[in-house]
């Protein structure tokens, strides 16, 4: 893809890293004479320095050929005005950072998809990661449901039953599915089916429709994960 990103800060700066490293064509927009150097000196993408809220910017970021635009800067109303340059252009993919919510109906307007403020997300991630230590990774489904990955422990009332054994005996609750088994010596996740057996070790990525809650991490030993 031609990827334009706008901004080389703290959530900029790892987005030109994955999207360089994954072959991308990238142009990075950053006003800000330090950020836009450093940026230029660690990745291998064309940096302008310069303001991105002009359309003579994003002529010469060459955003008619673009496949996206990415808005990453700490400032909503560039963002905005970003945005709303790039859709004049009709470039077919428009990303933004939000970070005061009383703003989200702004972007909702010009139809740009959001992330609204990251760092709340992050602090979030962070208090998770202490209140329930067992879980690997995880994303929030709605208001209660969750996907999550958590590791089968020896004592695990699951540990040795079959998917099916597990469904009729109550053990794994109606409302929670288990949609990947990550199982070392295996190259690849294995697909669940009602006759594949929980092992000890294994990494189960899981689906429950009332999140994580501590009676489910219990259901994978995980007996520690108690705080709300």
């Amino acid at each position: 893809m031609y990827v334009i990103i706008v901004g080389a800060g703290d959530i900029g700066t790892p987005l030109i890293d994955i999207a360089t490293r994954s072959g991308n064509e990238v142009v990075v927009i950053e006003r800000n004479a330090e950020r836009a150097n450093r940026a230029a000196d660690r990745f291998d993408c064309l940096v302008l320095e310069a303001d991105a809220t002009t359309n003579n910017t994003l002529e010469e970021a060459g955003v008619e050929q673009a496949d996206a635009v990415v808005s990453t800067t700490d400032r909503d109303a560039t963002n905005v005005m970003v945005c709303l340059l790039a859709t004049e252009y009709e470039v077919p993919s428009i990303l933004s950072v939000v970070h005061n919510p009383e703003h989200m109906s702004l972007f909702e307007q010009i139809g740009v998809n959001t992330i609204e403020n990251p760092q709340q997300l992050i602090a979030e991630y962070l208090y998770r990661s202490v209140a329930r230590p067992a879980i690997v990774d995880y994303m929030r489904i709605g208001e209660d449901a969750e996907v999550f990955e958590i590791a089968v422990t020896e004592n695990a009332p699951i540990a040795g039953k079959t998917l099916t054994e597990a469904g009729e005996g109550d053990i794994l609750p109606e409302d929670t599915l288990i949609v990947a088994i990550d199982r070392e010596g295996e190259d690849r996740p294995l697909t669940p089916r009602g006759n594949v057996r929980i092992r000890p070790n294994d990494l189960l990525t899981v689906y429950s429709a009332r999140g994580a809650d501590p009676e489910l991490t219990d259901v994978f030993g995980h007996y520690e994960d108690q705080t709300a």
